[in-house]
C-alpha cells in the first residue's frame, strides 16, 4: 500500500476517532457563543475563558477543561503613557517590568500603588516600587475548589463531579500586543493571513503566575501566556493540519506513557509549537489527507532537531526557550536516543503502535473501499450524518450550557447580550445554541423572581406581577428550549403550591 493511500486511511480513522470538521466546528461554536455572552456583560467582577485541548476542538478521554479566570477591573500595560486609554477611577493599572526578566517573564509593577484587597495583599516592595508577586497572588487566589485539587504550576488542578479533569489559572489581561513578541507579526509572510493576525494583536495576552527558574525574581516573576492567540491559530488551521496535531498529541501520550517520570520531558504544548512552526514554515506543503503521515513527520523531524539542539523556541517569543533546564545533560541524549531510534523506523512507525492504531482501525471502515476514492477534496469533506451532528450539538450544548448566574441583574446582562447576538449572521447551529442558553437563561431568571418575592412583605400587587412575569418566562423558554424544558413549568407550579396545575403539565 503507497503512503498516499495509507495517509487517506489514517485520516479518515482520525476523522471517526477525533471528529470530522463539522463536529469540530460544532464544539468551537458552543464555547464561542458562551464565551461572547459571558464576556460583553456589564459589570461582571470576573472574566473566565475556556482554553486547552477541549476549547480547540478536541474530545480525546483525557481532554482537560483548562480555564483561566481574570478580574474585569484591571489592565495590564506594557508602557504608562497606555493608561490614556482607561479611566483610573474604574480600573487598577498595573505595568509590565521586563528588565531584569528572561523572554517570555515580566514584573508586574503597581505604580498608582491602588488595587483591590486581594491584589494588594500579594505585594511586595523592591526598589521603592509596589510588584504583584505571582507567588503570592497564587496562594491567596488559587484556593482548593474539590477535596482533592492540588497547586499545579500556574493552576490549580482537580477533577469536577469525579470525572472531568481541570486547571484553573488566576491571571490578568492586557489589552496591548507584547513588544516582545513584534518580531512574530513580521514573520507571518504566509500563515496566518493578515486579518488573523490583526485579530490577534488586538486581542492582546495575558499573564499567568509563575516566574521563570533562571530569573532573579522566581516568586514574583509572571509569565506572558498567548492562549487566546493559539486558539485562534488552531481555528485557522485546515482539518489536516488539525489531525495533524492531533496525531501529535497522541504520539506524545503514548511516548510518556512508555517513559518513567524523569524521562517525561515532552507534552503536549511542545506538540503544539512544533505544528505551529511547521505550518508557516512549510506553506508550500501541500497540508491535505494524502499528506498526513508525510506531514507529521516534517513535524517530528522538526522535534528531533530541537531535541538534538536543546531549544524548543516558543511560537511568539523565539528567544524564550522551552527545553532550559529541563531538557539537556544525559536527559537530553536519552530522550534523543529514544526519538532517533523511532526516526530509524521511518514515517510509518505510528501504525506500530497499538494505543495509536486503535485509532485507526473502527467499525470496519479500512475495509470500504468507496471511502478511499476521488479527489483530494472529496476526501477533505468526508459528510457526516445529520442524526451524529445533531447527536454532537445536544450533547456539547448540555455540557456548556452553564453561565454565571450570580443574581437577577447577571441574567438581565445574558438576556441582553443574546438578543444582540440574534441580529448577527448567524449558522442554524448557532441558532440553535444561542435558543437553549437563552431558554436556561429564562429559566434561572424565573426561580430567581420568585425567591426575591417569596419572603418578601411587600403587597400582593408585586407578588403577583412577579408571579406572571416568571410563568411567562418558563413558557417562553420551553417554545424555543429543549422538550424537557416542559418540566420547568411543572416544577414551578409545585413549589409556588399549584399541584394540579402541575400534573396537567
Amino acid at each position: 500500500m503507497d503512503l498516499q493511500t495509507l495517509s487517506e486511511k489514517v485520516y479518515f480513522g482520525l476523522c471517526y476517532g477525533i471528529g470530522t470538521s463539522e463536529q469540530v466546528t460544532i464544539r468551537r461554536h458552543v464555547l464561542d457563543i458562551r464565551e461572547i455572552l459571558n464576556h460583553r456583560k456589564l459589570r461582571v467582577d470576573y472574566v473566565d475563558m475556556r482554553s486547552g485541548s477541549k476549547r480547540e476542538g478536541f474530545r480525546l478521554k483525557d481532554s482537560d477543561m483548562d480555564t483561566m479566570i481574570w478580574p474585569n477591573n484591571h489592565r495590564v500595560l506594557w508602557y504608562f503613557v497606555q493608561a490614556m486609554v482607561y479611566n483610573k477611577h474604574i480600573y487598577a493599572l498595573i505595568v509590565c517590568d521586563s528588565s531584569e526578566s528572561p523572554p517570555g517573564f515580566t514584573l508586574l509593577c503597581l505604580p498608582l500603588e491602588r488595587a483591590p484587597n486581594i491584589v494588594f495583599s500579594s505585594c511586595i516592595r523592591m526598589n521603592g516600587f509596589l510588584y504583584i508577586s505571582s507567588a503570592k497572588y497564587r496562594s491567596n487566589t488559587c484556593f482548593r475548589r474539590q477535596p482533592d485539587s492540588i497547586v499545579h504550576g500556574p493552576c490549580i488542578s482537580g477533577t469536577f463531579e469525579g470525572e472531568i479533569d481541570y486547571d484553573e489559572a488566576r491571571c490578568f489581561v492586557s489589552e496591548f500586543w507584547p513588544p516582545s513578541a513584534s518580531l512574530w507579526i513580521d514573520r507571518c509572510h504566509s500563515w496566518p493571513s493578515p486579518h488573523v493576525v490583526d485579530d490577534i494583536i488586538r486581542g492582546g495576552c495575558h499573564f499567568v503566575a509563575i516566574g521563570s527558574k533562571h530569573g532573579n525574581h522566581a516568586d514574583n516573576e509572571w509569565r506572558i501566556s498567548f492562549s487566546r492567540a493559539e486558539q485562534k491559530l488552531v481555528y485557522t488551521m485546515n482539518h489536516a493540519q488539525f489531525l495533524t496535531y492531533a496525531l501529535l498529541k497522541l504520539f506524545v501520550k503514548e511516548f510518556n506513557q512508555e517513559s518513567s517520570k524523569e524521562e517525561k520531558l515532552l507534552c503536549s504544548y511542545h506538540m503544539k509549537t512544533v505544528i505551529f512552526w511547521a505550518i508557516q514554515q512549510n506553506t508550500r506543503a501541500q497540508w491535505c489527507p494524502q499528506n498526513l503521515l508525510p506531514n507529521f513527520w516534517i513535524c517530528f523531524k522538526l522535534l528531533l532537531k530541537w531535541v538534538y539542539e536543546g531549544i524548543c523556541p516558543n511560537f511568539f517569543i523565539p528567544e524564550n526557550n522551552m527545553f532550559l533546564n529541563k531538557v539537556y545533560g544525559a536527559a537530553q541524549r536519552n530522550l534523543f536516543a529514544r526519538l532517533y531510534s523511532l526516526y530509524e523506523k521511518g514515517n510509518t512507525f505510528l501504525l506500530e503502535s497499538p494505543f495509536i492504531n486503535s485509532y485507526f482501525h473502527n467499525k470496519g471502515y479500512f475495509s470500504n473501499p468507496k471511502f478511499f476514492v476521488g479527489s483530494s477534496s472529496e476526501v477533505e469533506d468526508l459528510p457526516s450524518s445529520e442524526a451524529m451532528l445533531d447527536i454532537e450539538l445536544f450533547r456539547e450544548i448540555s455540557e456548556n450550557n452553564s453561565l454565571h448566574y450570580v443574581d437577577i441583574r447577571c441574567c438581565i446582562g445574558n438576556l441582553n447580550m443574546a438578543q444582540q447576538l440574534i441580529r448577527s449572521p448567524l449558522t442554524p447551529r448557532q441558532i440553535a445554541i444561542l435558543q437553549k442558553i437563552t431558554s436556561t437563561v429564562l429559566q434561572e431568571s424565573a426561580f430567581m423572581l420568585h425567591d426575591m418575592y417569596r419572603n418578601t412583605s411587600r403587597v400582593n400587587k408585586y407578588v403577583y406581577n412577579a408571579d406572571k412575569m416568571s410563568c411567562y418566562m418558563l413558557k417562553l423558554a420551553a417554545k424555543f428550549g429543549f422538550v424537557s424544558d416542559l418540566l420547568y413549568i411543572a416544577l414551578y407550579f409545585y413549589r409556588t403550591l399549584r399541584y394540579k396545575e402541575a400534573l396537567c403539565v
